[in-house]
């Protein structure tokens, strides 16, 4: 318990400094939560900080609408907060100067070290008194909102990730469109049979693996590693089979020089110079918001999505990120908020928000089923394995971690350091960091 404490107070300092800055921005109209103040209706009025623009606006509008007819006794003011580091600071403010919102959307990725500051309201016991359960979602979703077994965090939505790969670029090169790499080995054969390139300069390269979503996380599990230790609280980011895949990807590198791969993906573009969307790039890993992309820029894609190779071609696996909805410390409207959050959390609410966004998968099961999300047949293929996802660690040096490992294979691709001593190096840090 000294240990939370000693961080809150380092915590209440840092943002002390900062206060001024946002003070007035924290107590004004847009920021100050209500209270739970009685309007002129005699409705409790909770104010909801989000970061929601365009389609995700109006979907969120839906869910809030939905919301105060089945609670007609309770208003939700919605205050946009913009979906950055600023906005973090802000909320940070907002608890310290003990004038946060009730409700806000918040990262799963920072539950745990929020949690640690003792920032966030444990939800642990209203959730049990009102039925709600790890069996309703993903596990790593729930999982993901929990620290050190208490729940902070209601989920709702998510992601995965797999291989896209072009047909036409398949049949080009007499490889099957429909039988795309299972194995890491069937993934290199591909790729250098895909590859064009004259001289250093790549017309079209076959495959990438940290381009995209190719970060380290996607591939250590998928070569069967782990990065954490639950039994012991610390972060095996060195496991031998997370330097394996490490050990891969720079051989990949070395294959194509790496210096080379740089110069292409420096002059890649994004939206519809994408180049896996504009034909310079044959297959790479990344989620599931890419087939939106695809549909709006060039709809007349012919391209497939699979599982991501693993050294077996069999367990297979991906990992999920997402968002979830939070009642920070020091709220003044805890129940009231808390009957928003469990709406958000039951399949009424969640079909609300979820049904004006056709592209998108709720973290609950049932309600993905329920909308269809599985009629479709790429986006069938996120879906179906989301029940075999990882979630990254959730820890207190959560970004420390994902900072160390992205480290850990620039340095390692440039052939500064092996990747055992890279990998040796960020599990130290992040260890010595958990310690303190």
């Amino acid at each position: 318990m000294s240990k939370r404490v000693n961080k809150f107070g380092q915590f209440m300092l840092i943002a002390m400094l900062t206060l001024l800055l946002f003070l007035s921005g924290c107590s004004s109209n847009e920021g100050a939560s209500s209270g739970g103040k009685k309007g002129d209706d005699d409705k409790t009025e909770i104010t909801f900080w989000h970061g929601s623009t365009g389609i995700g606006l109006e979907a969120m509008e839906a869910l809030v609408k939905s919301f105060e007819e089945a609670h007609p006794d309770i208003k939700v003011k919605m205050v946009y907060t913009e979906a950055n580091e600023g906005a973090d600071q802000k909320l940070l403010t907002s608890v310290t100067g003990g004038n946060p919102p009730d409700v806000a959307t918040f990262d799963r990725f920072k539950v745990g070290s929020w949690a640690d500051q003792d920032a966030l309201t444990d939800l642990t016991d209203m959730a049990a008194a009102d039925g709600i359960s790890r069996d309703r979602y993903y596990p790593y979703a729930w999982d993901e909102a929990s620290y050190e077994d208490k729940l902070y965090a209601i989920p709702y939505s998510t992601d995965s990730r797999l291989l896209y790969y072009n047909k036409d670029h398949f049949k080009e090169v007499g490889l099957d469109p429909d039988d795309p790499p299972k194995t890491i080995e069937e993934l290199e054969a591909a790729a250098e049979k895909l590859t064009i390139k004259e001289g250093n300069r790549f017309k079209r390269i076959g495959f990438i693996p940290w381009y995209g979503q190719g970060w380290l996380y996607s591939w250590g599990w998928s070569f069967g590693g782990e990065f954490y230790d639950e039994s012991t609280g610390e972060v095996i980011a060195n496991d031998p089979k997370i330097v394996e895949a490490l050990e891969w990807m720079v051989e990949f590198g070395k294959k194509y020089d790496v210096e080379d791969i740089s110069g292409f993906e420096s002059s890649a573009g994004s939206d519809a110079l994408d180049p896996f969307i504009s034909g310079q790039l044959s297959m790479k890993i990344d989620g599931n918001w890419t087939v939106t992309g695809i549909s709006k820029f060039k709809p007349d894609l012919n391209y497939g999505v699979t599982p991501i190779p693993t050294p077996t071609g069999t367990d297979f696996t991906t990992w999920s990120g997402g968002h979830s909805f939070i009642i920070p410390k020091g709220a003044k409207n805890v129940e009231a908020a808390w009957e928003f959050l469990k709406y958000f959390g039951g399949p009424e609410g969640a079909k609300a928000y979820y049904s004006k966004l056709e592209g998108d998968f709720s973290v609950q099961p049932l309600v993905n089923e329920e909308l269809g999300r599985g009629d479709d047949p790429i986006l069938k293929e996120f879906v179906d394995i989301l029940p075999n996802s990882h979630h990254r660690p959730v820890i207190s040096e959560g970004q420390l971690l994902w900072n160390e490992l992205a480290t850990a294979v620039e340095n390692s691709t440039r052939g500064n350091g092996t990747p055992q001593e890279n990998l040796d190096k960020a599990t130290e840090a992040v260890n010595k960091a958990l310690k303190k």
